[in-house]
């Protein structure tokens, strides 16, 4: 019997913030996959070891978290006024489909650092020392980020003192600029708030009536009053994670909001759009100890935030919710504002379950619309390792 041999794929492994992905440039891909399609599907789910039915990814390079089974895909910017082109594909644990509705804010830190180590970025925006900005266009929801990426000796800085809850080392710190982030979703109607309402009331079936804020930004974000759930938002994973019936909730909750904010058209769409959009519970700040022991002072934070991603508690916090919150807590009245304290605020320090983390937003309000012009927030990202991942010749 003929077996099929392995090919190898040009590959880099990288963290980036609270997450880990497979980066790839998009001229390296196999031609069958250098389109959208099936066969890129394909390829990237054998990539990281899904789907799983163990929920391990061991055949893969997958961590079996929604924070580590993460695909990028790079290429020169075909947009004017950028550098880099940027695909980000969640790929599903358990389930056969890749999930491209949305961005990856943790990831977008290690974007502009492989985009220049690949020779995606030209060479006279690289300085010998200093800050590289990298204009990345966001592909999958159509959007800017700026990247200061810190050069040494004309290479990228990975090594550094900046210190990043949810991440056991320090390294060389990257801001991030996300420009307008209010997502342009299709069916949201283009609004940063898809009902116009800064809070709702969402009927969730088997949960009751919750107040709610639903916000198109960063990513389309769902968030409701950890008390009207039945929790006090200082929740570690353990808590969430191995309770059934709590992720069921939260599903339900997920989904009748994605049709709330016109991201599907029916609920049984939900299960095909994991990604988003995510669900987050909030609360007054609260003392507690984060995953790794460390004390978090109600005195240190502006309000405590717990969410969801790809159906579990996320270990940290999802850098586009990151964004969402921050973007959420400078416009007075919603949820997040309120359990920060309430007013104008153009900065945000919040308590999640590795710890803490501060995010910047420049909000206005337009002709009774609420504009965002940036979210700003810092992360790191660090190469850990490159060369060559290997599928099966046949896995697309």
């Amino acid at each position: 019997m003929a077996h099929v041999p392995q090919i190898k794929v040009p590959a880099t492994y990288i963290r980036g913030g609270t997450s880990k992905g497979v980066f790839f440039r998009l001229q390296d891909l196999p031609e069958p996959a250098q389109a959208a399609g099936a066969a890129r599907d394909a390829l990237l789910l054998r990539v990281i070891g899904s789907p799983d039915p163990y929920g391990k990814q061991i055949d893969g390079m997958g961590g079996a978290t929604s924070s580590t089974s993460k695909t990028v895909i790079l290429s020169k910017s075909e947009k004017a006024d950028h550098d880099v082109d940027y695909l980000f594909g969640q790929v599903s644990i358990d389930k056969a489909f890749v999930d491209w509705s949305g961005n990856c804010g943790n990831l977008s830190a290690a974007v502009g650092s492989f985009a220049i180590s690949a020779g995606l970025v030209d060479a006279s925006r690289i300085p010998e020392n200093g800050v590289a900005v990298v204009r990345i266009w966001q592909a999958n929801i159509g959007k800017t980020i700026i990247a200061h990426v810190p050069i040494t000796q004309g290479e990228v800085q990975e090594t550094g003192d900046f210190e990043l809850d949810g991440v056991t080392f320090p390294a060389a710190e990257v801001q991030l600029e996300f420009i307008s982030p209010a997502a342009d979703e299709e069916g949201a109607g283009g609004s940063m708030f898809p009902t116009g309402n800064l809070v709702d009331d969402l009927e969730v079936p088997g949960v009751g009536t919750l107040k709610v804020t639903m916000i198109n930004a960063g990513i389309p974000t769902v968030f409701v009053n950890a008390e009207d759930i039945g929790y006090t938002g200082t929740e570690l994973q353990d808590a969430i994670n191995g309770d059934a019936k709590a992720l069921a909730m939260f599903e339900t909750i997920r989904a009748y909001g994605a049709l709330r904010m016109g991201l599907i058209q029916s609920v049984d769409e939900a299960a095909q759009r994991q990604h988003t959009p995510k669900v987050a519970f909030v609360a007054r700040p609260a003392d507690y100890l984060s995953s790794s022991g460390k004390p978090v002072a109600a005195s240190d934070i502006d309000l405590l935030v717990r969410a969801l991603s790809m159906g579990k508690l996320h270990h940290a916090m999802m850098g586009t919710a990151a964004v969402a919150i921050g973007t959420a807590a400078a416009i007075p009245g919603t949820l997040v504002s309120l359990a920060a304290g309430g007013g104008a605020r153009s900065a945000v320090r919040f308590g999640h379950p590795s710890g803490t983390l501060r995010v910047g937003a420049e909000a206005s309000q337009v002709n009774g619309d609420w504009t965002v012009v940036k979210a700003i927030m810092s992360r790191s990202a660090r190469v850990l390792m490159e060369g060559w991942v290997r599928v099966p010749g046949d896995a697309f």
